[in-house]
This record gives structure tokens, sequence and C-alpha cells, in this order.
């Protein structure tokens, strides 16, 4: 069977019309990821005992295993150990599922990004007298943040990459419809590569946007 280029033009403004689902849990699952990310790098930065424990231990795991298996995880297994869970949607699941695994490597990042702020700066903003959160919010996360703003970038599009797993829940998004498509028409080929283009396009729309990013807050301090 040869390639037919006027089939893919015709089923990519289908898939088109998913496009919107596909960001929606990719700009979700990555905001609560960065959440996740955020309030683990803390904890594992300061050792505060059991928090400490707690989040090395969900880093591990979440770090350790497939995001498919946690996605299977969270959406047939954990309704059979709790009841509640039974109402659980496709898309929650995913979104639950993806955001646990990005803020595992998030946390990582902004781990790396906190540490890479001078200790002595400490010292300094409570010598003027400002406390932890002015701290926080003034002096050490914007410092990190210049520095975890590439790798944020990569674990972007490694979300928007892994929403395609949601059509193994059962989630109609891009993937999920082109599989739809492919099995009725059985122009898999076709089907796979207006995916593979519309993927190509996000992320080359996003690394553009990225490098904008950086470059603005790559400035010196004032």
């Amino acid at each position: 069977m040869s390639f037919d280029l006027g089939y893919m033009l015709t089923v990519l403004p289908k898939l088109l019309n998913y496009v919107y689902l596909t960001l929606g849990l990719t700009i979700l699952s990555y905001a609560l990821g960065c959440l996740f990310g955020l309030t683990t790098a803390i904890a594992t930065t300061y050792r505060t005992t059991v928090l400490d424990r707690l989040a090395r231990l969900y880093i591990s795991f979440f770090r350790g295993t497939p995001l498919l298996v946690q996605l299977f995880i969270i959406y047939f297994g954990l309704p059979q150990l709790f009841p509640a869970f039974g109402s659980l949607t496709a898309y929650w699941a995913a979104v639950i599922g993806i955001s646990l695994n990005s803020g595992a490597y998030l946390s990582e990042t902004f781990r790396a990004a906190i540490l890479s702020v001078d200790r002595g700066q400490w010292d300094a903003l409570h010598s003027i007298g400002m406390n932890g959160w002015q701290g926080w919010r003034r002096i050490v996360l914007p410092q990190a943040a210049r520095i975890a703003v590439p790798s944020m970038g990569n674990v972007w599009i490694s979300v928007l990459k892994e929403t395609s797993l949601a059509f193994t829940l059962g989630l109609g998004e891009v993937l999920g419809q082109a599989k739809i498509l492919a099995g009725s028409s059985f122009r898999f080929f076709e089907c796979y590569l207006a995916v593979a283009l519309i993927y190509w396009a996000i992320t080359i729309l996003f690394g553009t946007l990225q490098h904008r990013v950086e470059k603005a807050m790559n400035v010196p301090y004032r």
C-alpha cells in the first residue's frame, strides 16, 4: 500500500480538533508538577526529617517506575483498594499520574537550582532584616529560576509527549483519535505521521518561546 498524502492532509484537521485536549492536559499536569516539584525540592534541600524522607520516597518511586505503570495503578488499581477512586475519570487519572511523575523530575531540577544560590546570601538577607519568606521570594527564587528554566523547558516537552499515553486509559486525545482513524482506514502510517507532525510543530513553537524567555531572563542584575 503506497503513501497517501491526500489522506494525511484530510486527517490533520480532524486531529487538530483534539489538540486543545492535549494542551489542556499538558498545562494542568505541568502546573501541578511544578507545585509538587518545588515542595519536595524545598523538603529535600533542607532535610526536615520526616518530610525529607517522604519526599525522597516519592521521588524515588516516580523516577524509578514507568509512567504507563503509574497511570494503570492510579486508574485501574486504586479503585480496588479505595472505592472512593471508583469515580475517577480517565482525564483526571492522567493529570494525577503525569503531574506526579513530572513533579519528581522537576524536584531535582529545582533542588539543583536552589543549591546553586550561595548560602552566604542567606546571611546577607538576614542581616538587613529580611525574614525567610522575603528571602525566598526576593533573593533565592529569582536566582534559582534563571538556572532552572532550561531544564524546566525540557520537562515541559516531556510532559507534552507523555500525554499521548493517556489514550491507554481510553482518553480521546490526539493519539487516541489517530488510533481510531487508523483502525477504520488501515492508513496507519499517514495517521501516525500526522500525529508526529502535530507534536513536532507544538514542540518547535514552544522551543522558540522558551528561547525568548531565557534570553529575557539572561540579563545582568540591577
